[in-house]
C-alpha cells in the first residue's frame, strides 16, 4: 500500500505508563536499541480450503470510530484508509521495495523529460468491482476531486500546480485542466499529464506531482464534487479496484469483504474479510482471546512485550512511515486563496517559546523506559526510513530544563507570581489540544503539561481533557482555530517523503498555518531542475530538516518501528512495498480460526 499523507492516531506511538511524571530528571541522550522484525510471515502448514471459505479477522487499532470516507482522495484519517484496504486503494502503480514505480500495476508510468510528460497507461482488463472498465477519465478525475474549489480534499499542494492548468482550475478560472489529455479519449485506457518539468519525486509511488490512483468517473459524477465527501457512494456502497469489494459497512465499526471477480490482478483465495474497531486497551486481550488474525493501525509500544509472549503469534514489523509530532498555532488559512498565512501577532509567534516548550520534554528518557525498543525520540520531521535523506545530524530538542528557562527568560516571558506572562505583560494561557488513546497516551500528555507547568507556563487542555480523535481532527483542521495554540498528533506518510502536502503554503494539512519564503525555497528546491543529482536533492532535505528545527513552527515527538501481530494460521503475510498490489490476494488461512 503506498499511503497518502493521513492524520494518525497516538496509540501506536505512545510511551509512557501511568508511573513517568516523575522521571523526567535525567539529560543523557538513551541509545535504543530497535528489533530487527521480518518483513512477512507464512504459517508453516498447508493452506486448507475449510479454513479459506471462512473468514480473516482484522482488528482495527483505534479509540474512535472509523469515519467511513472510503475515496483516497477525500480521506484525512488513517483509520479510514485501513477499514478500506482490502479494496486496494485504487491504486495505479506497482513498485519495488524502495517505493520506485515499476511496470506490472494496474497501469504502467512513462516520463518523457524532454516533453514534460508523464504517460499513463492502464491494463486493458481494469475493471471497478462494479464490472465497469477504469477509464482515462478516471484517472483525470481524481485530480478535480483533489483541486475543485469546492472540494472536501485535504491533498492539495503547489506541487500539483506543476501540472499546465491546474492552478487554473484550483483557482475556478478553468471548468477542465487542461494539461491532462486523452488520446485514445476519456473512456480509452491513455492518460496524458503535461507539467512545466519533470521532478526526480515522479519516480516514486506516493508522490506530490502525480496523483496514484483512479476515482470512478462514471459512478460518482452525478454527485457535486462538494457533496462528495457525505454521498453514499463513497460512505455506504463504494466501488475498488482491488481483490476485495466491499459487502457491508457497519457505521464507524466495521467492514466487511469477499474477493472481487472483477480484479485484474492474483485472485483472491479467502472468501471473506472482516475489519472491526478494537480499543487500545482491549489489544492484548483481544490477541490472548484470538479474536483477529492481524491488526491494522499499530498497538502501542506498552503491549509489546505481553503480545510478544503469545506463542500462537509472530511480530512482523519495519521501520514506520510515520512520525509524531507538536504543531503550533501561527496563523491562519485564507478562504479565499486556500492560502496559508502566518500572523506575527499570534500567541506562540516567539519560537523561543516554542522551543522552550520542546526543551522542557525528556523523550529520550521516556523511550529509554517504556519504548520497549519500537519508539525513540524524533530529532527530525522525517523518519529515518528514508536514509538518504534523513538528516540524523540534527540534534532535534534534547532535554534541557535549564536551557528552556533561559530561552524564556531572554524572550521576555518573566514570571508574575506562579506563571510565566507574555513580554507585553499580559497573561499567558497556553491552549493544549490531544486526542484521548491508550492510558499510556493519555499519560504521556499529562507529563507534558507538567513539565511546561514546571517550566512556568500555564498549559491547559483546550476542552479540559483529550479530546475524541475525530473531534480533535475536525478542530486542528479548522481554517482559523482560535481555541488551540499547540497540539500533539502523528503522521502516516506517503512513500515519497517530499513534505509540500503538510507543510507547503497552499496545503490544507499546514495545519499551524507556518509560511516563510525560506521554507518554499527549500521545499521547492527537493524537486527543481538540479534535484535529479541525488546528492543536491538529499542536501535539500537534510537543509529543510535544520531549518524546521531552527524555527521550531512544527517540532519533532517520536519515531516508530511499525509492527503487526500475526496469526499463525496466516500464510502469505507480508508489509514489503512490493506485495503491495497482492497484500491482499496473497492471504490464505491453514485452519478455521485463529489458533
Amino acid at each position: 500500500m503506498k499511503k497518502r499523507h493521513r492524520l494518525a492516531m497516538l496509540g501506536s506511538a505512545a510511551l509512557l505508563t501511568l508511573t513517568l511524571a516523575a522521571c523526567s530528571n535525567g539529560s543523557n541522550n538513551s541509545s535504543v536499541k530497535t528489533p530487527k522484525l521480518p518483513q512477512t510471515y507464512s504459517a508453516s502448514a498447508k493452506a486448507s480450503p475449510k479454513a479459506n471459505d471462512g473468514t480473516l479477522k482484522i482488528g482495527e487499532v483505534s479509540d474512535s470510530p472509523f469515519t467511513g470516507i472510503s475515496s483516497p482522495t477525500l480521506a484525512s484519517i488513517a483509520t479510514d484508509t485501513d477499514v478500506f484496504a482490502p479494496g486496494g486503494q485504487n491504486n495505479l502503480f506497482a513498485t519495488d521495495n524502495n517505493y520506485k514505480i515499476v511496470n506490472g500495476g494496474m497501469a504502467n508510468l512513462k516520463l518523457d523529460k524532454k516533453a514534460n510528460t508523464a504517460t499513463i497507461t492502464l491494463r486493458k482488463n481494469a475493471k471497478w468491482s462494479n464490472g465497469t472498465p477504469v477509464t482515462a477519465k478516471d484517472i483525470e478525475y481524481a485530480y478535480e476531486v483533489i483541486a475543485n474549489p469546492d472540494t472536501k480534499s485535504q491533498q492539495y499542494s503547489e506541487d500539483f500546480e506543476n501540472i499546465k492548468g491546474m492552478k487554473d482550475y484550483h483557482e475556478g478560472k478553468s471548468d477542465t485542466i487542461s494539461g491532462i489529455t486523452y488520446p485514445d479519449g476519456e473512456k480509452g485506457k491513455t492518460a496524458v499529464i503535461h507539467f512545466d518539468h519533470l521532478t526526480p519525486a515522479m519516480q516514486y509511488a506516493g508522490n506530490s506531482f502525480i496523483w496514484g490512483s483512479v476515482e470512478p468517473y462514471e459512478y460518482l459524477k452525478d454527485v457535486k464534487i462538494a457533496d462528495l465527501v457525505s454521498s453514499n457512494k463513497i460512505r455506504k456502497d463504494p466501488i475498488f479496484t482491488g481483490a476485495y469489494k466491499l459487502d457491508k459497512v457497519v457505521e464507524g465499526e466495521s467492514t466487511s469483504w469477499s474477493p472481487n471477480k472483477y480484479y485484474w490482478g492474483k485472485k483472491a483465495k479467502i472468501k471473506h474479510v472482516d475489519i472491526r474497531v478494537v480499543s487500545t486497551s482491549n489489544v492484548t486481550a483481544a490477541l490472548k482471546a484470538k479474536k483477529y488474525d492481524f491488526l491494522q493501525g499499530g498497538a502501542s509500544a506498552a503491549d509489546r512485550p505481553e503480545i510478544s509472549k503469545l506463542k500462537n503469534y509472530q511480530i512482523v514489523g519495519k521501520p514506520a512511515l510515520s512520525y509524531s509530532y507538536f504543531g503550533f498555532n501561527l496563523g491562519h488559512m485564507d478562504p479565499k486563496t486556500g492560502k496559508q498565512v502566518t500572523d506575527k501577532n499570534k500567541k506562540m509567534s516567539n519560537k523561543n517559546l516554542r522551543k522552550a516548550m520542546m526543551y522542557a520534554i525528556d523523550q529520550d528518557q521516556v523511550a529509554k523506559k517504556f519504548g520497549n525498543g519500537v519508539s525513540w525520540r524524533a530529532n527530525t520531521l522525517l523518519p529515518p526510513v528514508f536514509k538518504d535523506l534523513y538528516n540524523a545530524k540534527t540534534p532535534g530538542f534534547k532535554y534541557n530544563m535549564k536551557k528552556a528557562n533561559k530561552l524564556l527568560d531572554d524572550a521576555g516571558y518573566k514570571k508574575k507570581g506562579k506563571w510565566r506572562a507574555q513580554p507585553n505583560g499580559k497573561p499567558l494561557v497556553i491552549n493544549f489540544a490531544v486526542s484521548s488513546s491508550s492510558a499510556t497516551a493519555n499519560a504521556t500528555h499529562k507529563y507534558e503539561l507538567q513539565q511546561w507547568r514546571k517550566l512556568g507556563l500555564n498549559v491547559k487542555y483546550t476542552s479540559g481533557k483529550p479530546m475524541e480523535f475525530n473531534s480533535f481532527a475536525s478542530a486542528i483542521q479548522k481554517p482559523d482555530q482560535k481555541n488551540i495554540d499547540v497540539w500533539n498528533s502523528a503522521w502516516s506518510l506517503s512513500s515519497e517523503p517530499t513534505p509540500t502536502q503538510i507543510y507547503g503554503q497552499n496545503a490544507p494539512y499546514n495545519m499551524g498555518h507556518f509560511v516563510s519564503k525560506e521554507n518554499t525555497k527549500l521545499l521547492n528546491n527537493m524537486n527543481n531542475s538540479k534535484a535529479w543529482n541525488h546528492k543536491y536533492r538529499a542536501k535539500q532535505f537534510k537543509d529543510w530538516q535544520a531549518y524546521m528545527n531552527k524555527e521550531a513552527a512544527y517540532a519533532p515527538d517520536s519515531f516508530s518501528l511499525s509492527w503487526v501481530p500475526v496469526n499463525k494460521r496466516v500464510k502469505g503475510y507480508s508489509v514489503k512495498p512490493a506485495d503491495g498490489d497482492n497484500s491482499f490476494s496473497n492471504l490464505q488461512l491453514t485452519q478455521e480460526n485463529p489458533k
